[in-house]
């Protein structure tokens, strides 16, 4: 006959499962340090420049490790891309998907996260690595375009198409729209890694009236046309 287990140990069966050991848990976290490494040296250095050793020694291991993670310098930035922007943009085609609310509302919000979860954090160098360094490595420059560059507009094409179909927007050639929209906040996160970098310069640029500033002029333009005087969109509350 069995016994029933001592009063004070729980039931294997109904146990929480133990938290994982430090070596494991230090190698869960691996990756992401791996590829904050990356992101940082890359930025700093360039991609070229950039070797593969030095990210090794930066998150605090050896070639020989970082190559079980990530077998070439370009899939490391791949995984960088992917880890930052790739998800991102996931979620952004979800978010239209389910809004509920008017378009105009729906733009700020996907513009303005844009910049708080991009170019507000280190993950703004992307656009300065793939600015001065796509030409030189083409292969990179696909999987870009692919992964972030054509996503990105169609995600915003959606979403004034969006605008359109439910009568909030005019009917203005989506693929353009979508670019003009686009373009200042790249050029943000351009400038916070070239003239935002100098001290001097720092204070100039504010990203977030910058934004707000192209949406209303998007939605209104600057001529003064019976109702089209109304109240900026305004940043979506933090």
């Amino acid at each position: 006959m069995s016994q029933s287990p001592p009063a004070d140990l729980p039931d294997a069966a109904t146990a929480p499962p133990s938290a994982p050991a430090p070596r494991q848990r230090r190698k869960q976290a691996r990756p992401h340090e791996l590829l904050a490494a990356a992101l940082t040296l890359f930025g700093e250095k360039g991609f070229a420049a950039t070797r593969i050793e030095e990210v090794a020694a930066l998150a605090g291991v050896s070639k020989g490790t970082l190559y079980l993670y990530y077998p070439s310098k370009e899939a490391l930035l791949k995984a960088v891309i992917r880890e930052h922007l790739g998800q991102l943009l996931d979620a952004g085609e979800n978010l239209v998907a389910t809004f509920d609310g008017p378009t105009s509302q729906l733009l700020s919000v996907l513009l303005h996260t844009w910049w708080d979860r991009v170019g507000n954090t280190p993950a703004s160098a992307i656009h300065k690595i793939m600015l001065s360094e796509a030409r030189n490595f083409p292969e990179i420059a696909a999987f870009y375009n692919d992964e972030v560059t054509r996503p990105a507009q169609r995600l915003l094409a959606s979403c004034l198409q969006r605008g359109i179909d439910r009568g909030e927007f005019r009917a203005l050639p989506v693929q353009p729209t979508a670019m003009n929209l686009l373009a200042p906040v790249i050029f943000l996160m351009l400038h916070k890694h070239s003239f935002g970098a100098c001290s001097q310069s720092q204070q100039i640029v504010d990203p977030a009236a910058v934004i707000a500033t192209q949406i209303d002029l998007v939605l209104h333009g600057l001529l003064l046309q019976g109702d089209s005087a109304t109240t900026p969109v305004a940043p979506p509350a933090s």
